[in-house]
């Protein structure tokens, strides 16, 4: 089933998405969504940010995250009509304590 997850924003329709909580309490998501030709150069960018407000608003969540690992099956999106599968991984990032 699809669900949404945004990034600095930024709404992506996930094929995959999973969240879970670590030992020490924060929270990693793990999802895998589709990138085509059109989105690839918009994606790219987003993703060299490497931290992100992340909301998945379907499970009324939202928190710091950054990118722990992430992958992709095709590199170059700049030739028209292709579509790549992305896989992403965001774990929370820690609150510092005053």
């Amino acid at each position: 089933m699809s669900e949404i997850i945004q990034l600095n924003g930024r709404r992506i329709e996930t094929d995959q998405l999973e969240l879970r909580s670590l030992t020490d309490g924060r929270r990693q998501i793990s999802c895998d969504f589709k990138v085509t030709s059109d989105a690839y150069h918009d994606i790219a960018v987003l993703l060299y940010e490497m931290n992100f407000r992340v909301a998945l608003p379907a499970k009324g969540q939202e928190f710091d995250a950054a990118i722990s690992n992430y992958f992709t099956d095709t590199t170059n999106l700049y030739k028209g009509n292709e579509v790549a599968d992305y896989h992403l991984e965001l774990t929370e990032l820690a609150s510092i304590k005053k």
